[in-house]
């Protein structure tokens, strides 16, 4: 985007609404909207150990997690799969009956090492099999039938981000997850180019020139106080990750190059205590095999590669991974030889201090399904939600989850 059709943009909102323009404004995914307060970190810059952080990967699309963990020992399963149902030599034991998909090896090695947690049947009442609105309640952290306009991790900020930390995507574009009512976490894919497209000429003069006491109360004088503190931030992102160098073996593709980027962040010593990525096609409707072996393959190799990072500068012990999915995939396989929209599924949490390692809880029976022909959810997601909210960032969930939840023992 260049500089004079930002401007452009910024022109054509001045009569809005400020809190309408932070939710609403395109600008609030990309380098143009950053929280007032992070301008702050070129002041705060970490000196702390023992600084704990979340980091969530959204498995986008609908993993099937009948095949990721794979009760393998129940014939109700291999007679609704009948052709993409995992055969013994396609699955790694994890206990008497239940395995992990074949292509999980480097995630079983870190399940071995006790780093890895498998909640199972992990979903909420009335469940909605829409991507899109299925992805909103998990970013919401809503009821089925309620519509939030800000994610829980934009309202964890909105409540606890007045010291310096921050919440962070590793993409182009800000999810719903990390959009607060008045503070909104921010898009970075590369601390670099972040830095470089701060450095514009011309929105440096247009910064240079701003005068605060002509604009302080108009929406524009708004965003170029915004343009000023993403200019301060984006100098502190770079100049501090930059000090970082990984000698880790990474896979080659985005994905992994997000974990790269997460562990730089995360080693070099940003306060940032909430980092969220995604690794996305896992909408498995026809020849599903393939498609999912690649995947899963893709996403263990890269956490593996990331906790070995982070324990090269000792960051793994206060470091938490959360895996989840908008929803898991029917039990009987299509007439397409893959998956359709399901419910209830398996989530991961990874980390080096669980207290409850391996397998959390069973998995729901194949003979007894919902009305819909799904696994009946056991755990509500927003108590996994609730438990990382108090156990894990030490604060309230209550305030940030807008309702009171069960805690859970994983930490």
């Amino acid at each position: 985007m260049c500089a004079v059709n930002v401007l452009a943009r910024i022109s054509n909102v001045l009569v809005m609404d400020r809190r309408k323009f932070i939710k609403n404004s395109s600008l609030a995914s990309g380098l143009f909207f950053v929280p007032s307060f992070v301008k702050a970190f070129s002041n705060h810059i970490s000196t702390e150990t023992g600084y704990k952080r979340l980091v969530i990967i959204q498995l986008t699309g609908g993993n099937d997690g009948l095949n990721t963990i794979v009760p393998f020992r129940d014939d109700n399963y291999h007679r609704a799969r009948p052709t993409i149902g995992l055969k013994k030599d396609d699955i790694i034991h994890l206990d008497k009956d239940l395995a992990m998909h074949g292509s999980l090896q480097s995630l079983k090695r870190l399940y071995d090492k006790g780093f890895v947690s498998i909640i199972n049947n992990v979903g909420y009442p009335n469940p909605n099999r829409s991507h899109f609105r299925a992805t909103d309640i998990w970013q919401t952290a809503s009821r089925s039938n309620q519509f939030l306009q800000s994610g829980w991790i934009g309202r964890y900020l909105d409540q606890f981000g007045k010291q310096p930390y921050d919440a962070m995507e590793l993409d182009q574009s800000l999810s719903l997850a990390l959009k607060g009512e008045n503070q909104n976490g921010m898009a970075v894919q590369n601390a670099y180019y972040f830095y470089k497209t701060t450095q514009d000429p011309y929105l440096k003069n247009v910064s240079k020139h701003y005068k605060e006491a002509h604009l302080n109360e108009h929406n524009l004088g708004y965003l170029y106080k915004t343009m000023i503190d993403a200019e301060s931030s984006a100098k502190y992102l770079y100049e501090t990750s930059k000090t970082v160098s990984s000698s880790i073996d990474y896979p080659n593709n985005s994905f992994a190059n997000q974990l790269k980027t997460t562990a730089q962040f995360i080693n070099s010593g940003l306060k940032t205590r909430v980092y969220y990525g995604s690794l996305n096609g896992f909408d498995t409707h026809v020849y599903q095999e393939n498609t999912h072996k690649r995947l899963l393959k893709m996403y263990a190799e890269g956490i593996d590669a990331f906790v070995k990072d982070l324990q090269s500068k000792d960051t793994f012990k206060d470091t938490l991974i959360l895996t989840f999915s908008e929803f898991g995939r029917r039990v009987q396989q299509n007439s397409g030889h893959g998956t359709d929209h399901g419910s209830a599924n398996s989530l991961f949490v990874i980390g080096g201090n669980l207290k409850k390692p391996g397998v959390y809880n069973n998995l729901a029976s194949l003979s007894d399904l919902d009305n819909n022909g799904d696994l009946k959810f056991e755990i509500d997601f927003r108590d996994i939600y609730a438990t990382v909210l108090n156990k894990w960032l030490d604060v309230n969930h209550e305030t940030v989850l807008l309702n009171k939840f069960n805690q859970l023992n994983f930490i």
